[in-house]
């Protein structure tokens, strides 16, 4: 197929690039949050605060400073989208309205980035940096620093300290993203992408109307969207816009930074807890996973049935003829397990098949590779379990890392894994079930409850895409969907710095003949495998009625 070969280098170049990145990006970030020296600019970040960075904190007092902190920035960038027609910069435009306000609010602080608003005609430029571009910083920032806080929790015994908060936070943001941000941003703008402050620009189309074009701090911007894993676009469009995304190349780099630091989390996994073979399993299996979705979507996307598409070899609709089938495949799968919602084509306008994978993906908890941070400990958690049933079947109680997996660690991360489905099934069945909603369904039927199915399944693992096809900006929708993404957030934390607690104050168990090798092909199977099953399984009987079925009748 003509496509196959452009894919195929596409793909590969990403794969060899990552491969590069995983040991010198991996091994900077352990060094980044095992280092004893403070920076100056962070000694006064932390005087600023009022906080001691070398007092480290038990995990109920990590926990409040991290929700203390979450609390904070909902709050402050719900007012500054209320007030922002007093602002300078505010373009002209008015207040967001108050339940827009808090689902945006909520959107950007859960790292989440769901919009139901297009961003060039409701967001002015100071509402968009001061507000939605530094929450895409710190909120990246508090998914790696919940992640190193399980590490610790793994490589720590007899203590009840997990580090310090604000030292991760300030950590994560001035020595990791704003670096990286920083390069990524000039050669985005290299690339094309635009960067001023400037306001509309009238430009005259080719059938000869008039129409104002939006300017703006458009590549710094996607620059952290895309390597905090954040998504939201400063235009409606997103990474299908040419001011966001002008070409191929910029396509390519942009998935590069949406996957670079959650596929080196896990070198820095291995490295702070001592084993690099330890991380290697994990990142092997993130690989796999992510390496079959990709297939997968390229397949049905090229091979799908119909008479123009078998006539054109692809099925082209909603996609953009800058990027084809296969680099909006590949984009497409690296958002949604990602938890970056950034897209460069209309995911409702895939096949039923196609669709159903961008949903399977989210539904994996997205932990193949994850957010930043959240991809970590979401699949870290998914390991225990992993042990824990190797540990049923021969019988012998299961131990990670040297910790033992006791019933209350057991029930934590259990826990951990019922609370997103739940909040996403719930909201769904809500959704359906109530008149109002319904009414906001365009598409009834079973693809109607599959753009339903996935607003909720987005909101509640925090990854931010939209099937079209609904009018989610209600009052219901921007609340439930603001409800379900502080749910899908911070619940998980809680059971996460929990475990990580329990984990550090245990005394470590010599390995015996008996323990599971957890470095081994046989240990990475064994996780793969319980990642489909037990997250993925999860939404089947949902999956079944929406794009399966879609699926199976055409």
């Amino acid at each position: 197929m003509s496509e196959t070969v452009p894919f195929l280098l596409t793909a590969g170049s990403l794969v060899l690039v990552l491969a590069l990145a995983h040991r010198p990006l991996g091994d900077y970030m352990a060094r980044v949050y095992s280092s004893p020296r403070h920076l100056r600019l962070e000694r006064g970040v932390y005087r600023l605060v009022g906080v001691d960075p070398d007092g480290e904190q038990r995990w109920p007092v990590y926990l409040r400073a991290l929700l203390a902190f979450s609390a904070v920035s909902v709050l402050a960038l719900y007012l500054l989208q209320r007030v922002q027609e007093h602002l300078p910069l505010s373009l002209g435009f008015a207040a967001i309205t108050p339940d827009q306000a808090f689902d945006t609010a909520a959107s950007f602080v859960t790292n989440t980035n769901w919009q139901s608003y297009s961003g060039e005609a409701a967001m002015g430029h100071l509402t968009q940096m001061a507000g939605l571009a530094v929450q895409n910083f710190v909120s990246a920032a508090v998914g790696m620093a919940v992640a190193v806080a399980l590490i610790r929790g793994f490589a720590r015994s007899r203590t009840d300290r997990l580090g310090n908060f604000w030292v991760d936070l300030t950590r994560t943001c001035l020595r990791i993203l704003l670096p990286l941000s920083l390069v990524a941003a000039v050669v985005l703008v290299a690339l094309g992408a635009v960067q001023n402050l400037h306001g509309f620009t009238e430009a005259h189309t080719l059938a000869g109307a008039t129409q104002a074009v939006p300017g703006g701090p458009v590549a710094s911007q996607e620059a952290i969207k895309e390597l905090g894993t954040n998504g939201g676009g400063f235009y409606n469009a997103n990474s299908a816009h040419p001011f966001e995304n002008p070409t191929a190349f910029s396509n390519w780099f942009e998935i590069l930074l949406l996957l670079v630091i959650p596929f080196s989390l896990p070198r820095t996994f291995g490295r702070l807890v001592g084993d690099l073979r330890q991380g290697y399993a994990v990142v092997a299996t993130m690989g796999a996973i992510w390496l079959v979705a990709v297939a997968a979507m390229f397949t049905v996307e090229s091979m799908h049935h119909g008479a123009v598409p078998s006539a054109v070899g692809a099925s082209m609709e909603g996609k953009e003829t800058r990027f084809g089938v296969g680099a909006s495949s590949l984009f497409a799968v690296s958002t949604t397990m990602t938890s970056t919602g950034a897209v460069d084509s209309f995911h409702d306008s895939f096949t039923s098949l196609g669709g159903g994978i961008t949903l399977f993906d989210m539904q994996l908890g997205e932990i193949t590779p994850g957010g930043t941070g959240s991809g970590l400990y979401g699949i870290l958690v998914l390991a225990i379990v992993a042990v824990f049933l190797a540990g049923l079947m021969v019988g012998r109680t299961p131990e990670y890392l040297g910790k033992k997996l006791a019933p209350r660690e057991m029930k934590l991360a259990s826990l951990y894994i019922l609370v997103t489905p739940a909040v996403a099934l719930i909201g769904t069945g809500l959704a359906l079930a109530l008149t109002g909603p319904r009414g906001s369904i365009l598409n009834p039927g079973a693809h109607g409850l599959s753009e339903v199915l996935y607003a909720f399944t987005s909101a509640a693992n925090n990854n931010g895409s939209a099937f079209g096809g609904i009018s989610v900006n209600t009052h219901f929708y921007n609340t439930a969907l603001g409800i379900a993404m502080l749910a899908g957030r911070f619940l998980p934390i809680v059971f996460v710095l929990a475990l990580a607690g329990s984990l550090a104050r245990q005394v470590p168990v010599p390995a015996t003949e008996g323990t599971l090798p957890t470095h081994r092909p046989l240990f990475v199977a064994l996780l793969g495998g319980t990642i489909v099953i037990v997250t993925g399984l999860t939404y089947l009987p949902a999956l079944a009625l929406g794009p399966l079925a879609e699926g199976l009748h055409r």
